[in-house]
């Protein structure tokens, strides 16, 4: 039977505008949202969902949006599938460029002012920036808690266009045992206890934080009140998979009779035969330590080959890293490379550390002429 042209007319202007409506629903989905204007361009290894951030159970270091009140008969939305291209996970010399997240870690047991002033400084993008902490109990983790969370509230204002990607700040579940005196903290018999425990917190936080769009995570103490406004950038040109400032203090220098500067972290090393020939005879269950004249190991101490007017961007091989500022590949990371609160190779923490990525196939590199600098007590 013959179709009427009307009725012809009809299923064509159907036909078409199907296919437009299939053509705006592919681009809703699966178009770039990084091209609309009222959106920051997102992590580029990301795959766009309007869901990725609208739950608890999505990755840390994505910003999490509060979700709406339920009414006393609603139930909350499930959470949502989120798909993510981990092939695309760039960490290039020009990450800026590449829109690489970056996810600060810091252990804290006191706030400085200074950290926070010189964490805010910081030139990277702060949209591709999350923070995560750590903070032991007790009353000085209380203190440095309400401190924290005040500067937060303030940085992280809806006024303020520089706010970071996320933030998360972890409470540990035990009050600390070791004392957080300068002079008893870096006492050659506390060292043991003290580095378990750091060793603790700091993986505790790594497991927690890190997520599948992390391209690098910069290990940031929370005494190291200043660097170069561009030190992400700085580090990471280097395109090495770890990488260590050399961390100096600030002091007032009697004899000078003016301000000066001195080494302070000595955790970044070359190793030594007479440190090899140490651990040869040592039982598994201790530890080399660098920095005491109690262990003389004759290592090559970054933090005395430094030249202060030799060129910045020199790079060292280094057999063991210090953790005031360490800049890693986070895929060093997803390899298994965390920090030991056990003797591996006696060596512990940050030290064990750059022993187990190196083993795993990473090797680290410092810089000896580019400065960090740590608070002075």
């Amino acid at each position: 039977m013959a179709v009427s042209r009307s009725l012809r007319r009809n299923q064509t202007i159907t036909y078409i505008l199907a296919g437009i409506l299939c053509i705006f629903f592919l681009y809703f989905f699966f178009g770039d949202s990084a091209k609309i204007p009222s959106l920051p361009a997102a992590p580029r290894q990301f795959l766009k969902s309007k869901e990725a951030a609208s739950n608890a159970l999505s990755p840390p270091s994505l910003p999490f949006k509060r979700p709406a009140k339920l009414g006393p008969d609603e139930t909350p939305p499930p959470p949502p599938v989120v798909h993510y291209h981990m092939n695309n996970v760039t960490t290039t010399a020009d990450p800026v460029g590449n829109r690489e997240s970056v996810l600060i870690l810091t252990p804290l047991a006191r706030f400085y002012e200074e950290y926070w002033e010189n964490l805010c400084k910081l030139t990277y993008p702060h949209d591709l920036i999350s923070l995560g902490f750590i903070i032991p109990r007790g009353r000085e983790g209380n203190l440095a808690t309400q401190q924290l969370q005040e500067r937060i509230q303030k940085t992280q204002a809806p006024t303020n266009k520089n706010r970071f990607a996320s933030i998360t700040i972890l409470r540990q579940e035990t009050e600390p045992t070791i004392v957080q005196s300068e002079s008893e903290r870096h006492a050659f018999g506390a060292q043991k206890e003290r580095r378990a425990a750091m060793s603790k917190a700091r993986n505790s936080l790594l497991f927690t934080t890190l997520g599948p769009t992390t391209s690098w995570v910069l290990w940031l103490d929370s005494d190291i009140i200043e660097t170069p406004p561009t030190l992400i950038q700085d580090l990471a040109s280097h395109d090495q998979p770890i990488v260590v400032p050399n961390c100096f203090q600030r002091y007032y220098n009697e004899e000078k009779k003016a301000m000066d500067i001195r080494p302070y972290d000595y955790n970044s090393w070359q190793d030594s035969e007479t440190a090899l020939e140490m651990a040869k005879k040592m039982g598994p269950d201790d530890i080399l330590l660098e920095g005491y004249a109690e262990m003389a190991t004759y290592r090559n101490l970054m933090a005395k080959l430094d030249d202060r007017n030799g060129n910045p961007q020199a790079e060292m091989q280094l057999d063991g890293v210090g953790g005031s500022a360490l800049l890693v590949k986070a895929e060093v990371h997803r390899d298994g490379a965390m920090f030991p609160p056990f003797p591996f190779y006696n060596l512990i923490e940050t030290e064990g550390f750059a022993k187990m990525a190196k083993r795993l196939g990473w090797h680290a590199v410092g810089l000896p002429n580019y400065y960090v600098y740590h608070y002075n007590e």
